[in-house]
C-alpha cells in the first residue's frame, strides 16, 4: 500500500480520490465489473510507451502488465455478462467469493493509479531520493495482487482457455515477484550524494562529471528543468513530515547543489520565471512584485492573537475560553492582570491548555500560503522561508559557490545576466544569516548598489531586495553603510523607483539600515529620506505605509532628529496614520518619542487631529497602542503648552478611558494614566472631572506612589515590529 507520504505529496498534486480507500458498496455484480475494465483501461492508456515515469520504469511496467492480465479477464467476464443477461436487471452469475475479489481489486487499481500518478508526477531527482521507498510500495502492491489471486476462485468461472493461462502465470508469477531497486537507479542516487558530500568536505565537484550526470543522465538541461527540480524540492521541504528521508537539512543541501549546477552548466540564459525582457512565455508567478505581494497575505481574524493582534505561534485556552497567543497572555499575567482581556471576566485560574486543534489550523494555513510557521534565526523574527531545518555544511558551501557565479556576473555580465544574479542573490538572502554573511563577504554589496540606478524595473527591484535580505544580518549594515553613494542611491530608489514594490523595499531597507542607533542620525540627514517615507505613509498601499512608519518610528529614537522629522512634514503624517488599520501602533509610538522634546510637543500640539487621534487609540488600540497613546498625550500636556493642555483636558470620554486603562492597562500604560490623571489634578477645571483617579489608581493594585518625575526617567515606548524578507 503507498505510505503517508505519497499521499501526502498527492495532496499537493491532485488529492486522491475517495474511492482509493473505500470500496463500493452500491454497485451489482455487472456495474463493479464495468467500472473495472474502465478503470484497468485508463491506467494502461494513461501510462503506456512514452508515458511511463522516467525513473521506476521496470516497477511500473511490471504493474501495467499484470493490470493488462486482469484487463483481459475483465473484458471476457463483461462480454460473458452481456450474453448472458436477461430482464432489465442483469446478472452475472459471479461466484460470491469472485464478487469479494474483485471489490479487492477495485482499491488495488486505485491504489495503482495513485502510485504510478506518484512517479509520474514527481522530479527526477526526487524520484532518485525515494528510489528504496518507491519501490518498496511497489513490492507492497505485487504483494497484494499475489494474496488476491491465491483466493481467487478461477475454476469456478466459465473462461476461455487462452485467458484462463494467463491468470494462472499471473498467479504464478505474483507469488515469485520479489522487491525490485534498479541497480543502474541506485548507482546514480549514490552519485547524487556523492556530490553533496564534496561539498560537505569543503570541495567542489568537477564540473565535467556534474555535466554528465545531470545533463546527460538525468536529462536536466536547460535552466528551466533546473527550475523545476528546485521548485519540486523546496515544496517538500515546506511540507515536510518528520518520519520522511531524507531530512529537510539535507533536501536542502539538495536544492542548493542544483541552483549551483543551473549556473555553473547552463550560464545565466533567461528561465520561465519572467525578467520583464521582451515578450515572454507565461510566468509562472509574474515579476518579482507579484511574488513580493504574495508574501503579505491577509491572515485570518481568528487565527491572529486578540492581545498583539498577530498570527499566533502557541495558541492556548484561558479559563474563559478565549484563545490567546501564549507568549502575550503570559504577559498579561505576569504584569498582574488577573481577567480576561477580550471579556474583562476574572480568571477562575492561570491555567493554559494548548488550543491543538487551531494550531493545526494555522499550520494548515500557513503550508497552503507557504508561510514559515517557526522563527529560525535565534528569536530573530525576520519571516524565512522553508521550515525550521537547521542548513547543512553541504548547502552552505554549495550556496557559497553559487554565490561566486552570481558575484562575477554582476560584475562583468550582460544586463539580463546581472538582472538574474541579483533575483538570485536576492533569494539565496532570504533565509540564513550564514548566507546573508558569506554573500556580503564575498563582494556583492557594491555590485548590487551600481544596479540600484538601472533603468530596468526588474533589475532594480530585485537589488534593492537583495539589500533589504543582506541588511537583516547586523555586520551587513555597517557593510552597507560604508560603501561610498550606497545609502543616497537607496534613498534615490525611495524617492524615484520605477515599481511601487521598489519604493517600498527602500523603505523597508531604511527601516532595517536604522536598527543601529549611529545610523539614524545619517539617514535623517539624506536629502528627501524622511520627506519619501512621509509621503509614503500618506498615500502608499498597506504594506508600504507599514515600511514607511516602522522606519519613521525607527528614526523618531534619535533626539537629533526631531527637528527634521518635523521640517520634513513626518508629523502630520504620524498623525494622520493614527487611524490607519495597521500602521497606528506604530504612528502612536513615534509620536510618544518625538513629544518627548519641546520642539515636538509644540509641533504635535498644533496638529488639529492629534489628540483626537491618541484619544481613539486609547479606545481601540492594541495594548502596546494604548500605552504609547497615553504617554503621547502626558508628554504633551507637559510641553506642548496650554492650548495642546487645555485641547487634551476637553476630550471627549477621556475620564472613562484613563479609568479603564487604570484597571485594564499593562503595568506601564497603568504608570502613565496615573501619571496623567495627577497632571489633571492640578488644573482647577481638570479637578472638578478626574479628581477621583487617583483613588481608582490604587484601587488598581499598584499601591506605590507615583511622581510625576517617573516619567522623565521612563522613556521607552512598547514596539514590536520586524524586518521582512523578500
Amino acid at each position: 500500500m503507498a505510505s503517508a507520504a505519497i499521499f501526502s505529496s498527492l495532496r499537493r498534486q491532485r488529492s486522491p480520490s475517495l474511492e482509493a480507500f473505500l470500496a463500493p458498496v452500491d454497485l451489482t455484480e455487472v456495474g463493479l465489473l464495468q467500472t473495472l475494465t474502465a478503470l484497468s483501461s485508463e491506467l494502461i492508456s494513461s501510462f503506456s510507451g512514452k508515458r511511463v515515469p522516467f525513473y521506476q520504469q521496470k516497477n511500473c511496467k511490471s504493474l501495467l502488465r499484470k493490470i493488462q492480465a486482469f484487463s483481459v479477464l475483465l473484458e471476457c467476464l463483461v462480454e460473458n455478462s452481456d450474453n448472458n443477461r436477461s430482464g432489465s436487471r442483469g446478472s452475472s452469475d459471479l461466484p460470491f467469493t469472485a464478487f469479494l475479489c474483485f471489490k479487492e481489486l477495485y482499491l488495488l487499481l486505485y491504489r495503482s493509479k495513485i502510485l504510478l500518478d506518484y512517479c509520474s508526477q514527481s522530479s527526477k531527482l526526487w524520484l532518485l531520493l525515494q528510489n528504496h521507498s518507491i519501490s518498496g510500495h511497489f513490492h507492497d502492491l505485487n504483494q497484494e495482487i499475489s494474496t488476491l489471486l491465491d483466493v481467487f476462485p478461477l475454476k469456478e468461472l466459465t473462461l476461455p482457455e487462452d485467458v484462463r493461462e494467463q491468470v494462472e502465470l499471473l498467479q504464478k508469477q505474483a507469488r515469485k515477484s520479489k522487491l525490485f531497486v534498479d541497480k543502474h537507479d541506485e548507482m546514480l542516487r549514490l552519485k547524487l550524494f556523492s556530490f553533496l558530500n564534496e561539498f560537505e568536505n569543503g570541495d567542489i565537484p568537477d564540473s565535467a562529471q556534474l555535466y554528465s550526470f545531470f545533463v546527460d543522465k538525468l536529462v536536466i538541461c536547460n535552466p528551466r528543468s533546473c527550475r523545476v527540480e528546485i521548485e519540486f524540492l523546496e515544496e517538500q521541504i515546506v511540507n515536510h513530515e518528520g518520519d520522511i528521508e531524507p531530512t529537510a537539512s539535507v533536501l536542502n543541501g539538495f536544492v542548493a547543489l542544483i541552483r549551483y549546477c543551473r549556473f555553473l552548466l547552463f550560464g545565466f540564459e533567461e528561465d520561465d520565471v519572467g525578467l520583464g525582457f521582451g515578450k515572454h512565455k507565461k510566468q509562472k508567478k509574474g515579476l518579482i512584485s507579484q511574488e513580493i505581494a504574495d508574501t503579505f497575505i491577509s491572515v485570518p481574524k481568528d487565527f491572529c492573537c486578540p492581545i498583539s493582534l498577530d498570527l499566533m505561534r502557541d495558541p492556548v485556552i484561558v479559563s474563559t475560553g478565549q484563545t490567546y497567543d501564549r507568549a502575550s497572555i503570559s504577559r498579561w499575567m505576569e504584569e498582574g492582570h488577573c481577567t480576561c482581556p477580550k471579556t474583562g471576566q476574572l480568571l477562575d485560574h492561570t491555567r493554559l491548555v494548548p488550543n491543538r486543534a487551531l494550531r493545526n489550523l494555522i499550520m494548515q494555513w500557513c503550508a497552503a500560503h507557504k508561510i514559515p510557521y517557526d522563527n529560525m534565526e535565534g528569536g530573530d523574527p525576520c519571516v524565512e522561508s522553508f521550515g525550521a531545518a537547521s542548513p547543512s555544511k553541504a548547502a552552505l558551501e554549495a550556496n557559497r559557490a553559487t554565490a561566486a557565479l552570481l558575484i562575477k556576473q554582476l560584475a562583468n555580465g550582460t544586463q539580463i545576466a546581472k538582472t538574474i544574479a541579483a533575483r538570485e542573490i536576492r533569494l539565496l538572502a532570504k533565509t540564513g544569516k550564514e548566507n546573508r554573511a558569506y554573500i556580503a563577504e564575498a563582494g556583492a554589496i557594491p555590485h548590487l548598489k551600481n544596479l540600484l540606478s538601472s533603468p530596468d524595473a526588474v533589475a532594480q527591484e530585485n537589488s534593492v531586495t537583495a539589500m533589504l535580505n543582506l541588511s537583516i544580518f547586523d555586520k551587513n549594515k555597517g557593510r552597507i553603510m560604508d560603501e561610498v553613494g550606497c545609502l543616497t542611491l537607496i534613498v534615490g530608489v525611495l524617492i524615484f523607483g520605477h515599481t511601487t514594490e521598489a519604493r517600498e523595499n527602500a523603505a523597508a531597507t531604511l527601516f532595517s539600515l536604522s536598527a543601529v542607533h549611529d545610523y539614524k542620525k545619517q539617514i535623517a540627514k539624506e536629502d528627501g529620506a524622511v520627506e519619501a517615507l512621509a509621503g509614503l505613509l500618506r498615500e502608499g498601499s498597506p504594506r508600504g505605509k507599514k515600511d514607511a512608519v516602522t522606519a519613521l518610528f525607527n528614526l523618531s529614537t534619535h533626539t537629533e532628529n526631531c527637528v527634521r522629522m518635523i521640517e520634513s512634514g513626518a508629523v502630520t503624517a504620524l498623525v494622520g496614520a493614527l487611524g490607519s488599520e495597521g500602521v497606528a501602533e506604530e504612528a502612536a509610538g513615534a509620536l510618544a518619542l518625538i513629544v518627548r522634546q519641546p520642539i515636538g510637543a509644540t509641533a504635535v500640539g498644533n496638529e488639529e487631529m492629534a489628540v483626537a487621534g491618541l484619544i481613539g487609540m486609547m479606545r481601540c488600540g492594541t495594548p502596546r497602542g494604548k500605552e504609547n497613546a497615553v504617554a503621547a498625550l502626558l508628554e504633551l500636556c507637559r510641553g506642548g503648552g496650554a492650548a495642546a493642555t487645555e485641547r487634551v483636558l476637553k476630550a471627549p470620554a477621556l475620564a472613562s478611558l484613563l479609568q479603564t486603562l487604570l484597571f485594564t492597562g499593562t503595568k506601564r500604560a497603568r504608570r502613565k494614566a496615573a501619571s496623567l490623571a495627577r497632571v489633571f489634578q492640578r488644573c482647577e477645571h481638570a479637578s472638578m472631572h478626574y479628581g477621583g483617579l487617583g483613588v481608582g489608581y490604587a484601587f488598581a493594585g499598584n499601591s506605590a506612589p507615583v511622581r510625576d518625575s517617573t516619567f522623565a526617567g521612563d522613556v521607552s515606548v512598547s514596539m514590536s515590529i520586524s524586518v521582512p524578507v523578500l
